[in-house]
């Protein structure tokens, strides 16, 4: 257990000692704000690297030099450029290459893969997912039901915690996968929800959805970068993230999409198809006939998006150098001593403005996410703190998510967060 202090001294010292400690320096912070800010919303949009403006100008300068050319002639060849990225993406996820490929969108990618692998048929039909889960999941997997003509209360079947709870228990959904048994076509869930920062157990759910005959896929927007998954060890059979929040690949960049191996070579598998997921070899033939290649990369649509791929490799890089094992250590630490800071305001100033985490405190439950009801002050707290320079994120009715990223967060803005929040409510 660590023994932290509430002092300007003690944050000086855990940066001191901090491994990650230059990484700071390799990312731009927001200027519009009257003084330095306390960006805490990395588990919204990330940071952007002071390298993404090489790499893309990269990729410009070779469109200049070689206009369509660049595809082949290119130092990255656009024609590729994917590949360029699937390893390090494959590592972040605990995948194989070939079961990971980069490309289109978030919600797309899950459309995408839910052609495929949500095939309602005879009463195996229904879908179990979160009920406080990020609307543009309800609104896919509600269309999705629709797609098939069937009944949406009775086959879309949300889970929401048990009463005076802020979390839904892993036991509860592993319980009601097991009552669903053979109805269930397919678990769809957030590996970390975006609300609360609870992180499921992705390893257990996916086995029990397995053991009634069911698919089961994840969306790991706010899970991917942030905590740690093995997707191939795991069976998971699908899953979808996007890269601009913890993985700083700029604002509706790129998204990434897994494709467990068992599936990745069925090429008889339905889905919806387009000239980038054709054979590379035959590509440039402009064959009639869909030939769908082998892993992830099949259910690729169009030509792959450089100048977003760019971005996201500048990433890629940075998290490679700096270690998933380093980066997972500081996320612990760091989240737990704002934890601690949290606390200690309430217990200072608790009559006038309590703050009650609603984010596991467990932390083999949560990433590097906070989410905090406010009670006493409510949104005048947020707004007054947010023209102090806290850059956090504010949440009906009264949650404040704050995701402090390890790669360009430190020990002492954690410190300032604490001492702008007294100001304010001492103010």
């Amino acid at each position: 257990m660590q023994n932290f202090e509430y002092s300007l001294e003690f944050a000086k010292k855990m940066d001191q000692q901090d491994p990650l400690r230059s990484f700071r320096d390799k990312f731009y912070f927001p200027s519009f704000t009257k003084g330095e800010p306390v960006y805490y919303t990395g588990n919204s949009l990330g940071l952007q690297p002071k390298s993404t403006a090489s790499y893309i100008q990269e990729e410009l300068e070779a469109w200049q030099k070689y206009g369509v050319e660049g595809h082949f002639l290119a130092k990255k060849p656009w024609v590729s450029y994917h590949e360029f990225l699937t390893s390090k993406a494959a590592k972040i996820v605990g995948a194989k290459e070939e079961e990971v490929v980069i490309t289109h969108s978030l919600t797309t990618n899950l459309h995408l893969l839910m052609v495929s692998f949500y095939r309602p048929k005879g009463i195996r039909t229904k879908i179990l997912c979160e009920g406080k889960a990020f609307p543009s999941d309800q609104y896919a997997l509600q269309s999705q039901v629709k797609f098939h003509d069937l009944d949406l209360k009775d086959n879309l079947i949300e889970m929401f915690p048990r009463e005076g709870e802020n979390n839904l228990r892993d036991e509860d959904v592993i319980a009601k996968i097991n009552e669903l048994g053979d109805t269930l076509a397919l678990v769809m869930i957030g590996g970390v929800n975006y609300y609360t920062g609870q992180k499921f157990d992705m390893k257990s759910i996916t086995a029990a959805g397995h053991a009634v005959g069911s698919v089961v896929g994840w969306d790991l927007a706010h899970a991917a970068g942030n905590v740690e998954l093995k997707l191939n060890e795991w069976g998971v059979d699908f899953a979808a993230w996007c890269t601009y929040k913890y993985m700083n690949s700029s604002p509706g960049g790129v998204s990434g999409m897994f494709v467990h191996e068992k599936h990745a070579y069925n090429t008889d598998l339905p889905r919806f198809a387009g000239w980038w997921g054709h054979n590379k070899e035959r590509r440039f033939l402009m064959e009639p006939q869909f030939d769908p290649m082998r892993g992830a990369e099949g259910w690729q649509l169009s030509n792959a998006p450089v100048l977003g791929m760019a971005a996201h490799l500048a990433s890629l890089d940075i998290f490679e150098e700096a270690g998933m094992d380093r980066i997972f250590a500081k996320r612990d630490l760091l989240t737990a001593y704002i934890e601690f800071i949290i606390d200690e305001i309430t217990a200072k100033h608790g009559e006038k403005c309590s703050f009650e985490i609603i984010t596991p405190r467990d932390k083999t439950k949560r990433g590097a996410q906070l989410s905090i009801l406010v009670h006493g002050m409510g949104k005048a707290l947020f707004d007054k703190m947010w023209d102090e320079g806290i850059i956090a994120d504010w949440r009906e009715p009264n949650v404040i998510r704050i995701g402090p990223a390890p790669l360009y967060n430190s020990f002492e803005d954690a410190y300032r967060f604490g001492q702008i929040i007294e100001r304010v409510i001492l103010a």
